[in-house]
């Protein structure tokens, strides 16, 4: 089996368990401070025993890469937060096509931040989800299809997207270092972040809810974090990107089949539009041919 087969199965695989995570935070029935607590708590472990493994705990990080890594731990754990705390809201379909708005927010650090261009395209392809948005917001879900507040869902979905790209951009600055020990560091800082918190002194008491929470640690977590760095090193950047849209339709199926929550026409519209204007973002998709050089202007992407 080649490096591209092998990469493309688990990258398939990492996407397809991130788009399973929606039902084990619903079916622990714990709180999300307690659900994200032990997710970090559980996932620690795991990526402990996978760095002592690889030997990557003989790697010293310096006080910069630790204080780096460690702010985008709490970008991290601040992002689950608000997403879990979304799919109660505006139900998991909604909350992950939201979600999925994170490569504009990096096109916007990156414009503002770094100088970044601003092309006619990546505008566009903005544009586009921008409707796609219009159009959940407006749609009027059914009495006791979602949670208590719909648009606030939307909003902590929007925010937790902030909040992975804010990771994202420090992640950045880690160039060298190896992504599984950046991942435990995060997962630490997630524990103590919570700790005092989450309710450790009332601990859920049927194994049902252990056996969701540890699912989240171990499965979503460490084993998901292995696969996707595993594809990343194998797979080029391009199909990374088509391949991590399998994350948002396996959690709309789920959402389906396993909630029966079903989309109104509008919100469907908007979240294949923002679904295809992420891919177009993400693959470098062009919407407007290139002007002859002989026209004198440099070429529109």
């Amino acid at each position: 089996m080649n490096d591209t087969v092998r990469g493309t199965i688990e990258m398939s695989a990492a996407m397809a368990i991130l788009g399973t995570i929606g039902w084990f935070v619903v079916l622990s029935g714990q709180p999300i401070m307690d659900v994200v607590f032990w997710r970090c708590a559980f996932g620690a472990v795991t990526l402990l025993f996978i760095c002592a493994g690889l030997g990557l705990l003989r790697n010293r990080l310096s006080l910069r890469v630790f204080a780096i890594a460690a702010l985008g731990g709490a970008a991290i754990v601040v992002n689950w937060l608000l997403l879990f705390s979304a799919f109660s809201r505006a139900s998991i379909s909604i909350a992950t096509a939201v979600y999925n708005t994170q490569p504009f927010m990096l096109v916007g650090f990156g414009a503002l931040f770094f100088g970044e261009r601003l092309t006619l395209t990546k505008l566009t392809w903005l544009a586009i989800a921008f409707a796609g948005m219009v159009l959940i917001v407006e749609a009027a879900p059914d009495a006791g299809d979602v949670g208590t507040n719909y648009f606030a869902g939307i909003v902590m979905a929007l925010a937790a997207a902030f909040f992975w790209a804010v990771a994202a951009i420090l992640t950045k600055k880690l160039k060298g270092t190896p992504p599984h020990l950046i991942a435990f560091v995060q997962v630490c800082v997630g524990v103590l972040m919570l700790a005092p918190f989450a309710n450790l002194s009332h601990l859920p008491t049927d194994a049902w809810s252990w056996a969701m929470l540890a699912t989240l640690g171990i499965v979503h977590t460490g084993l998901m974090y292995i696969l996707m760095y595993g594809a990343i090193q194998k797979l080029p950047t391009h199909l990374q990107g088509s391949l991590s849209f399998i994350y948002p339709i396996v959690a709309i199926l789920v959402d389906v089949t396993a909630f029966g929550h079903r989309l109104h026409l509008s919100q469907l519209v908007g979240a294949v539009a923002i679904l295809i204007a992420a891919a177009g973002m993400n693959l470098g998709w062009t919407l407007w041919k290139p002007r002859p050089a002989a026209a004198g202007p440099q070429p529109i992407e």
